[in-house]
């Protein structure tokens, strides 16, 4: 369950056994291994502001591994109205009312979030303001032109602003204290009144538990989801435990392919093996003959064919990684702690910071090639082209900095002035 400012940790019904109690989704998050064909995964909380919100295609992805998934409240309502067509089980009148058309906005159900890692609400979302009004309504502290009026005015407020305090500050400018009085009163007795995103939230925990949710019987095909960006985002969160250590199949990848002076074999053996064996089930023919089909063999294949890679395919990282060493996966590990660090001690730091010119100066040092050869030894090693080699290779620059003893200032060779 992915769960945050919606409901608090101490739940009851998130202490079921067999719940598994996880932050807020965000753009990856259903790529985990632990995710697995029977499971249920019910998503209420999403971030998407401070990071990648939950992409529809992972959503796709993990219904097709028979995954059940439920959203309701918040982003799960949110995405489940877009993907009902395909499956996902919205709950709850949130749900209902994107789905019907009701609600079209994302900012309907946003809130601020504590920093901390509580995932604490701070402010109101605008669907419980607006079922807040329709029970003041309900009351008579309200008709409903006021009502209208008053949610025009909330609703304008940037939702990271929309607290309490900013709530009954509008009320005063609007002269509702009435509303405001009576709103405090209520809260003051039921701490949750009028939190319609909980009330659907536990109405989603309800139905995961009831068995009424329906099993994995339609399964998306891969044709649904699969796409260029859905096999680099795959390829992005695909990591292993290997030798103790947590490691993302494609840092050790690209690793090999800058540090392995034999990783030019190692590519076309790959090669072989994809031409042998076509991702689209066609004719499988020797890289020989393929090539010479398509050249008449008048180039090398790594510059003819340039298959995208699957690094969750268990073949496919057994032959880029055949020659790896547990020294190498512990350089690997350095170069991402690098990394890390470099993140945490320069807020909004991305590997797109990181210099061209001191990378591209640092892939020659290591190949030892003549810049004019550049293009071709990356092609060799699987990187296409000396753009997209420089673009992966910059993820290393922080550890390989680390390895010339500071003989280079840092913050000038990896910034790139934007």
């Amino acid at each position: 369950m992915f769960v945050g400012p919606t409901l608090s940790r101490p739940e009851p019904q998130l202490a079921v056994p067999g719940v598994r109690v996880w932050p807020p989704v965000r753009h990856g998050d259903l790529f985990a291994d632990v995710i697995r064909g029977g499971d249920t995964a019910v998503i209420i909380d999403g971030v998407y502001h401070q990071a990648s919100a939950l992409r529809h295609k992972e959503i796709l992805a993990a219904m097709g591994r028979g995954v059940v998934v439920i959203g309701a409240a918040s982003i799960g309502a949110l995405r489940a109205a877009e993907l009902a067509a395909f499956g996902v089980l919205g709950v709850g009148s949130i749900y209902a009312a994107y789905a019907r058309g009701d609600t079209v906005g994302d900012d309907e159900v946003a809130v601020g979030q504590a920093p901390d890692g509580q995932w604490e609400a701070l402010t109101w979302p605008v669907v419980n303001l607006r079922h807040v009004l329709q029970l003041a309504v309900s009351a008579g502290v309200l008709n409903g032109e006021r009502a209208a009026g008053l949610l025009t005015v909330l609703r304008a407020v940037y939702y990271p602003q929309r607290t309490t305090a900013a709530v009954r500050a509008a009320c005063r400018r609007q002269g509702e204290t009435e509303f405001a009085t009576w709103l405090a009163e209520r809260r003051e007795q039921d701490r949750h009144f009028g939190d319609l995103k909980r009330a659907d939230a536990l109405a989603a925990v309800r139905t995961a538990f009831s068995g009424r949710a329906p099993r994995a019987v339609f399964r998306p095909s891969p044709s649904v989801w699969e796409s260029t960006y859905f096999r680099r985002w795959s390829n992005a969160f695909a990591r292993d435990r290997v030798d103790g250590l947590e490691l993302f199949a494609e840092d050790r990848l690209v690793y090999q392919q800058v540090f392995d002076p034999a990783f030019r074999k190692t590519w076309v053996a790959y090669l072989e093996h994809r031409s042998l064996h076509p991702s689209d089930g066609g004719l499988g023919l020797p890289l020989a003959e393929r090539l010479a089909q398509v050249t008449g063999g008048g180039l090398p294949a790594d510059r003819v064919f340039h298959p995208m890679v699957d690094l969750r395919d268990e073949t496919t990282v057994a032959l880029l990684l055949a020659d790896e060493s547990e020294l190498d996966r512990q350089a690997v590990a350095r170069y991402a702690d690098a990394l890390a660090r470099e993140r945490r001690s320069r807020p909004g730091f991305s590997t797109a910071a990181v210099r061209d010119d001191l990378t591209r100066r640092l892939l020659l040092r290591i190949w030892q090639c003549p810049e004019r050869h550049f293009d071709a030894e990356a092609s060799a090693r699987g990187l296409v082209s000396e753009a997209r080699a420089v673009a992966a290779a910059k993820r290393l620059v922080p550890g390989l900095l680390d390895e010339l003893d500071g003989t280079t200032d840092r913050t000038e060779a990896t910034c790139d002035g934007r």
